[in-house]
């Protein structure tokens, strides 16, 4: 049997022990653990030297990585100045749906093979989407506010103040991968016609009742348009001021992507001015979200603190795909989710 010295680098979310447990499901290999626990998401990830989304953990992996060939984690900085204290590493597995966390050129040049594990999160995500985009629909903080406050406000059942239903609305997809579609699949089932902008899809693939369109044609006849995108110098900016003046007066607009695709003081400005009704939003273009923000003061808005995709299914399903990420590499297929 083959003895791989492997380390766990997770943090309180994809905890350490859910990753040694599905590594028992690897066959035929020992794995020689070392473990260091990461503080996110009790500290907040950020920039770290050359990559993002990271905890400030470099001292930390440089400590435990000599003589190690296998590593896996979710937020560890896997820097140019990391990977050099690495000389044995070979295989990085990153919990997540890209390594952003890596300097991916860095450990291509070292030879060290990396993948991610897309597809972790995608049942959350899209679960989350749909709950902030009903809760935008009906308003629901707003109306749990008033009973806070002792107040019985029947007086917003009135027609000029009610919600609105999913069923016979528009419902505009900005992206169409793992999470657009679920969003997709359910929006269909509560009788919501599906429309979707990205050029990646194939428009013979689709099932029945989703049509694909150019990005302005969907913000043209969307009621509500839910952003799904990867962010990338590409996508970066790609709702703003004039595409939200395409979509029709009271529309909603959902970003669970990544702040960085939308312009929020634009957005600000609809929800201000009525051209939109109301707006859903788990990610935020500065994380935490300051505490001078237009959107704390700005109607109509329900927000989370980018929490999407935390759910304790998300983090097992991390695991899982993270140790058939190793048995493939382990065996000399490539493994899914590869990267380089």
């Amino acid at each position: 049997m083959r003895t791989v010295t492997t380390l766990l680098a997770g943090d309180h979310f994809v905890r350490n022990s859910l990753l040694a447990s599905a590594l028992e499901s690897v066959d035929g290999t020992r794995f020689d653990l070392r473990e260091i626990t990461l503080p996110w998401p009790l500290t907040p990830y950020g920039a770290v030297a050359e990559v993002d989304e990271a905890s400030d953990a470099e001292d930390q992996l440089i400590a435990a990585l000599p003589g190690v060939e296998l590593a896996i984690t979710q937020m560890g900085p896997f820097t140019e100045r990391v990977l050099d204290s690495a000389p044995d590493l070979r295989f990085l597995v990153v919990c997540r749906g890209g390594p952003v966390n890596v300097n991916v050129p860095a450990a291509t040049k070292r030879g060290v093979i990396v993948a991610a594990t897309p597809g972790r999160n995608a049942v959350a995500a899209a679960e989350h989407a749909v709950a902030l985009m009903m809760g935008a629909l009906r308003n629901l903080p707003r109306l749990h506010r008033t009973l806070e406050l002792g107040e019985w406000r029947s007086d917003l059942y009135a027609y000029d103040e009610c919600g609105a239903e999913l069923d016979g609305a528009t419902v505009g997809l900005v992206g169409y991968g793992a999470i657009g579609q679920r969003v997709a699949r359910v929006m269909l089932a509560f009788g919501a016609t599906v429309v979707v902008a990205d050029p990646y899809v194939d428009p013979a693939g689709l099932p029945t009742g989703i049509s694909i369109v150019e990005l302005d044609e969907l913000l043209r006849r969307s009621d509500v348009v839910s952003l799904h995108a990867r962010l990338t110098e590409r996508t970066r900016g790609m709702i703003g001021a004039d595409q939200i003046a395409l979509m029709p007066r009271g529309g909603v607009l959902v970003n669970t992507a990544r702040g960085g695709l939308l312009d929020y003081d634009a957005a600000a400005d609809a929800l201000e001015s009525g051209q939109l009704g109301a707006a859903a939003f788990d990610v935020f273009p500065v994380e935490p979200l300051p505490a001078d923000s237009r959107l704390l003061t700005a109607p109509n808005v329900v927000m989370t603190p980018h929490l999407a995709g935390a759910t304790r299914q998300t983090a097992l399903r991390a695991g899982s795909i993270a140790a058939e990420a190793v048995a493939a590499y382990l065996a000399g297929r490539p493994p899914v989710g590869l990267v380089t």
